[in-house]
């Protein structure tokens, strides 16, 4: 085998995750020694994802686009796959029986709609008075750029294009681009205007070492920190090997789909692997639950999970994925779109963050800015966005946001159903246009409906 510069299959990967690794440590420089930046309480991870966005598009440096979606893509399967085999701890505030992971995912689903629905009244506005040209139904590439992220956004703008909309599949992904920026930089803002106000505790604002107690990192009955293995090779091999199932299950499951319903395949299959953080994440649940019973029937005597470390695998995942994603960021030509795009950019963030302000107050009054802050970069960008996000106010995910962006988006999927069937409708002709608009306003109202009249009897 060739092991010289030559052979860049073998060398890389390595390289671009080296370069992302010194970006990520001169952005973690910056931030400690630069007191504007200190002061403005950007994470250290956006900072650097920020860096090398400008580096890569000034042309100083070359990381392929394709590499960083591909980092992201597995990060954020990783990071929440090790959140999941943590051990829960007593008292960490999960409210049974309160219906918190389905109003999660009605909360997700009605934000799409919103989204929609505001997209919608600004393209076809804009078609019947200043830009007569236009697609009228490009305002529900709003949903799939903000709210879905950059995949859905690509393949929906893509069909729009097949329609007759001319820079259909660049103006989705400038969307989704433009989403994702104003989950960092309205969310950053944010965080100022509460830490200013002392309505919330920035925890990454402290720079002073925090002391790990033993209790922290050695739980009663736990396996050695070392011995003929390390106990991070242990926690490492648990969250690959629950990766490596996730993967085999979307096999499996998109294989069978393939050979016995092509038709319903073209549909499901991109949705399975889009959501692969949420299979992992059930598996890991599961291999959780199956190392309990072998505990319980004395087969297995010792706990291999730490949550120590695995809070450590977690951040190391989710910061790579954050670097990443902001890096991947590319705001597409758009001849003759600029207009749409602008208004849609900004009245989507806007509108976006009014809405989740009113409703998490409702939904998560125990943890109202880390439910409010997770949910708003998520459905503005990325679920990516929304963990950064929370990382800032709950850095070890003792509250339960964390655990409803993973929950919520399993029952969205339920719940998004219909949008399916919407984004269809919606170009078709204008009464179709206008029939979609309705029925996304009453589909809101029901959703509604659900989250703050449906009340399960109180825990006994």
């Amino acid at each position: 085998m060739d092991f010289s510069a030559s052979n860049t299959a073998l060398w890389n990967s390595f390289i671009q995750l080296g370069i992302l690794s010194g970006i990520l440590l001169a952005a973690n420089v910056l931030r400690r020694k630069v007191p504007l930046i200190r002061k403005s309480l950007m994470p250290t991870a956006v900072l650097g994802g920020f860096l090398a966005m400008i580096l890569r598009m000034s042309g100083i440096i070359n990381i392929d686009g394709g590499f960083l979606e591909s980092i992201t893509y597995h990060t954020i399967a990783l990071g929440f796959i090790a959140l999941s085999l943590r051990v829960p701890e007593k008292n960490a505030g999960n409210r049974k029986g309160h219906l918190t992971a389905p109003k999660s995912g009605a909360l997700i689903v009605s934000t799409y709609l919103v989204q929609g629905i505001i997209g919608i009244i600004i393209t076809a506005g804009l078609a019947y008075t200043v830009m007569p040209g236009l697609f009228k139904a490009a305002g529900v590439l709003l949903p799939m750029g903000y709210g879905q992220g950059p995949g859905q956004a690509n393949n929906v703008g893509a069909t729009y294009e097949q329609l007759g909309f001319k820079g259909g599949q660049s103006f989705g992904l400038s969307i989704a681009a433009a989403g994702f920026l104003c989950a960092c930089v309205v969310g950053v803002i944010y965080l100022n205007i509460l830490h200013k106000q002392k309505k919330i505790v920035v925890q990454a604002h402290n720079y002073d070492s925090e002391p790990v107690a033993v209790e922290d990192f050695q739980n009663d009955n736990e396996i050695p920190i070392s011995q003929s293995i390390d106990r991070l090779s242990i926690q490492t091999a648990l969250v690959l090997l629950v990766y490596l199932a996730a993967y085999l299950v979307s096999l499996g499951a998109t294989s069978l789909l393939g050979a016995y319903a092509p038709g319903l395949s073209k549909t499901l299959s991109p949705l399975i692997w889009g959501f692969n953080f949420i299979i992992g994440s059930l598996i890991a649940m599961l291999f959780k639950k199956a190392l309990n019973l072998l505990t319980a029937c004395r087969i297995m005597v010792r706990q291999y999970p730490n949550n120590y470390l695995l809070n450590r695998i977690s951040g190391c995942a989710f910061d790579f994925m954050i670097v990443a994603g902001i890096a991947a960021i590319d705001i597409k030509d758009l001849k003759g779109l600029w207009l749409p795009f602008f208004i849609m950019a900004v009245a989507g963030g806007w509108i976006t963050f009014i809405y989740l302000e009113w409703l998490c107050k409702k939904l998560y009054p125990g943890y109202f800015y880390e439910g409010m802050l997770s949910m708003y970069g998520m459905l503005t960008g990325t679920i990516s966005s929304g963990v950064l996000l929370l990382r800032e106010i709950d850095p070890t995910y003792k509250t339960p946001a964390a655990n409803n962006l993973l929950t919520g988006s399993s029952f969205a999927i339920v719940f998004g159903v219909p949008m399916l069937v919407l984004i269809g409708l919606a170009p078709e002709s204008d009464a179709s246009l206008f029939i979609t608009l309705g029925l996304m306003v009453i589909y809101l109202i029901l959703l509604l409906l659900f989250m703050l009249k449906f009340k399960p009897e109180k825990d006994t």
